[in-house]
């Protein structure tokens, strides 16, 4: 970009920069005139390095269009002069005030050769050995008075010869600000041998006095120049060292001051330990004090959301995501702008009643299929001064809480209804046994060994809590008490089915009734009888539970003239309370009694043990 700037500016134009810019390896092409400022002036003498395409709008490449051809005369002109200068012309060179070429001729390469070490375009630096100190006295002349100055018969030492020049130093246009010097290297005599050039000098001993005057006078000159070069460079280091023992006065003073802040960083750095000490055990306390609460919030599984003053959610518990459709990023949003499952409620407007009045509130809540219950309270957050800065709301299940609730109210409606049925039923068995007995030692014992079948069903259900129980043990507890020998006169087989509480209860009592009637009259009688006790579902649809009842081995049996209480019972409970149908053979071979029920969910569960 600078290349750029130098070509685009007028001549003798400025240049601003910022303070994070500079010329760097462009210095040929700017004078510098405020270093701090970044201010700079074009040379107009330096050629920027541009490239620009050659290319004219308009006009296709190789035509030359629009381009005016030279005059033969003036090409002609312009060859001459410059065949001129490359073989005739002395050799030279223009530099600038500092010194720095900015422009070669041909053949200069026999006065300078380029120094050793880094690239530089310094005229003194440059000039061969011999040429040095009359070049430097010449520059400083022509600089100083901005004059012409010529120093004769200077001898440059070339390789292996010697030859003498005029060396001629003259300002070259009217530039104020930043003048250029041409330079011209002029041969005198021809290139000579040292011996040669030795000869030459002692002829020159015997040269008249005014040749040696000159010589002295330009001796003296040089001489001079050396020591007002030494003096002002003197000078210049006389105020260097002031500078340099001012500076080192004021390095010793912020080193004291460093030392004296040294100390102070290390005091303070001393305490910013001891804090740093105890803000990582405040903050490891702090660490233990949420994990122990995020443990503890967990293993409670209690939904709790933590909202500022705006209903803004804070914090929440994993727990409370199952009532409201929550993820970590929700943090920062309104509560009311996440969709919840519960049931309709105005959450928020019981939220802003929390927080105006200071009070807690609590109710039960519903999710909206009815699968869970939830005690929310409601409750202002307060800080240590008692300030309110929000609200904490949670969510307790009691889902169990209220399904117990519900199975305990079922319970006492079933236990009263089946308290009054069950006194229904004593008093049924005890007039019917009254009746049918023909004595009254027939009536205790016949009543006694009912009210025990009773006894032994109802003890089943209240074991179960009053659910489902399963009929293998239905039937096992009623036919326990005669089982003998193991049980082998007794087979009950059938698959998992579960009764329901009441269903259970008029099972037992019919098993009951059979068994008593195998043991007086059937194939329990007799040790080599044998009952079979099966079940399956069938009927229409797989929708019936057909019970049978197989007596075997046993006395020869025979229908009875009347029909007895047992007989009424079974089909008094088979009918009018699991709505099904009894069907009993007084077979020769022994006993044989069909209950069908239907599968009712109010009375059976299959599969479910």
């Amino acid at each position: 970009m600078i290349p750029i700037f130098h070509f685009a500016l007028r001549p003798g134009g400025y240049l601003f920069l910022g303070t994070s810019e500079n010329i760097s390896q462009y210095s040929d092409l700017f004078q510098r005139i405020d270093k701090k400022q970044r201010l700079f002036q074009r040379r107009d003498h330096a050629a920027a390095p541009l490239q620009f395409p050659l290319f004219t709008p308009g006009v296709r490449p190789g035509t030359g269009g629009g381009q005016t051809r030279r005059e033969p005369a003036a090409n002609l002109r312009h060859a001459v002069e410059t065949r001129v200068l490359e073989n005739f012309a002395p050799p030279h060179v223009v530099v600038n005030r500092e010194g720095d070429i900015v422009h070669y001729s041909a053949r200069t390469g026999k006065y300078l050769e380029a120094a050793s070490g880094m690239p530089s375009r310094q005229l003194l630096a440059a000039a061969r050995r011999g040429l040095r100190l009359d070049l430097r006295s010449a520059f400083e002349e022509a600089l100083e008075t901005r004059h012409t100055a010529v120093r004769d018969g200077v001898a440059v030492e070339i390789d292996d010869h010697v030859q003498a020049i005029k060396l001629t130093v003259e300002p070259l246009g009217h530039h104020d600000t930043d003048p250029l010097f041409l330079v011209l290297f002029t041969d005198v005599g021809v290139l000579q041998n040292p011996s040669e050039a030795a000869a030459g000098r002692r002829m020159a001993g015997g040269a008249s006095a005014e040749q040696i005057d000159r010589e002295l006078r330009d001796t003296r000159e040089r001489l001079q120049s050396t020591v007002e070069e030494y003096e002002t460079a003197l000078e210049e280091l006389k105020a260097a060292n002031e500078e340099m023992v001012s500076v080192n006065e004021e390095l010793q003073s912020t080193n004291e001051e460093l030392e004296t802040s040294k100390e102070e960083l290390q005091s303070v750095n001393e305490e910013l330990h001891t804090v740093n000490a105890e803000l990582n055990s405040k903050i490891e306390e702090l660490d233990r004090a949420n994990t122990d609460l995020r443990n503890l919030f967990e293993s409670t599984q209690i939904g709790t959301i933590f909202l500022d003053n705006e209903l803004i959610i804070r914090s929440f518990t994993s727990a409370v995501s199952s009532i409201f459709n929550l993820i970590s990023t929700d943090r920062g949003r309104p509560l009311t702008d996440i969709a919840s499952h519960l049931e309709e409620g105005d959450l928020g407007r019981e939220i802003r009643t929390a927080l105006e009045r200071g009070e807690t509130i609590e109710r039960r809540v519903r999710r909206s299929d009815g699968r869970a219950h939830y005690l929310m309270r409601v409750l202002p957050y307060r800080t240590q001064n008692g300030v309110i800065d929000g609200v904490v709301v949670t969510f307790f299940d009691v889902t169990k809480i209220v399904q117990s609730e519900e199975q305990q109210r079922t319970l006492v409606e079933e236990l009263n209804h089946r308290v009054r049925n069950m006194l229904s039923v004593v008093g049924a068995m005890a007039q019917q046994s009254f009746q049918k007995s023909r004595s009254p030692e027939a009536f205790v014992n016949a009543f006694a060994a009912r009210i025990q079948g009773m006894a032994a069903a109802y003890g089943l259900v209240s074991r179960e809590h009053w659910s489902d129980v399963p009929l293998q043990d239905v039937f096992a507890t009623a036919l326990a008490a005669y089982r003998v020998d193991g049980g082998h006169g007794i087979t009950i087989e059938g698959p998992s089915i579960s009764l329901k509480p009441t269903a259970a209860l008029a099972l037992g009592l019919v098993t009951h009734e059979l068994a008593t009637n195998a043991v007086k009259y059937g194939a329990l009688s007799d040790t080599k009888g044998h009952v079979s006790l099966t079940w399956n579902i069938d009927g229409p649809a797989k929708r019936k539970l057909i019970i049978r009842w197989r007596e075997s081995d046993g006395p020869a049996v025979k229908k009875p003239g009347r029909k007895g209480f047992g007989t009424e019972l079974i089909e008094r409970e088979l009918k009018s309370v699991l709505r099904g149908s009894a069907k009993i053979d007084y077979a020769a071979e022994g006993l044989q009694a069909v209950l069908s029920m239907p599968l009712d969910p109010a009375l059976v569960s299959v599969g479910a043990e």
